[in-house]
């Protein structure tokens, strides 16, 4: 059976490939493991492996991997934001990559503990338009960005999205070239951002082609989940 320390080898050298394929700076892409339903032991087996930046999607349990887990990592929270766990996540995560309303970042600076660094945040981009998906227009990031950057005890570091799945490597770099160009905007009226989350599994070649700075990769990593057996407790 492939390890875990194998699959995250292999998932390095597939982003270094890419890196050097689309003349990316080597080391210009980071790697978050996303671990949502997977034990603590399988996030240790991947942190001996080197892997420092974990997802996760569901507050309870992430917050239970946290209070057990005996190293320090970095703890990125990747799902849906229900307002009563926003308290939770203000406190306990160092990202946050799933901001879509004002109001929700409103509540985060206010939880976010003083002697916390700034919570890192991402805007989330529903850049395919999907009803089915959380996520900014396009236009409303535009308009929510600079309000959401001035809040204290927050820094905005970019862009999130998950673009429809697509089978064609085109259609994905067509995608993702939309959240590049909406982020050069936001940088261009002047926002400091460093930070672009997108591609997974399926899609992380055409997303580095296109300047993600980050890839969040779960299946790769830990394998497939079987969710008719997992209790989310989200």
């Amino acid at each position: 059976m492939t390890s875990i320390q194998q699959r995250i080898d292999q998932v390095r050298q597939q982003i270094h490939a890419a890196e050097t394929c689309y003349q990316r700076a080597p080391g210009s892409v980071a790697l978050l493991a996303v671990s949502k339903t997977w034990p603590l032991e399988d996030i240790l087996a991947a942190a001996r492996a080197g892997q420092a930046c974990f997802g996760e999607n569901y507050v309870q349990e992430a917050v239970a991997k946290i209070d057990a887990c005996p190293i320090e990592l970095e703890w990125h929270f990747v799902g849906h934001i229900q307002s009563n766990k926003s308290r939770d996540i203000a406190s306990r995560f160092d990202w946050v990559h799933s901001i879509d309303r004002l109001k929700l970042a409103r509540r985060l600076s206010e939880q976010r503990p003083d002697p916390l660094a700034p919570l890192n945040i991402c805007l989330q981009v529903n850049i395919s338009g999907e009803a089915s998906k959380s996520g900014l227009r396009p236009d409303e990031v535009l308009t929510l960005a600079g309000p959401i950057s001035e809040l204290p005890r927050l820094r905005l570091r970019g862009l999130m999205a998950i673009p429809a799945p697509m089978a064609d490597f085109a259609g994905q770099r067509a995608m993702f070239r939309q959240v590049r160009e909406l982020q050069d905007r936001l940088i261009a009226q002047g926002l400091a951002l460093d930070t672009l989350s997108m591609g997974m599994s399926d899609d992380l070649e055409a997303a580095i082609a296109e300047g993600a700075t980050l890839v969040r990769i779960g299946t790769a990593i830990f394998g497939a989940r079987d969710y008719a057996k997992i209790q989310r407790g989200a």
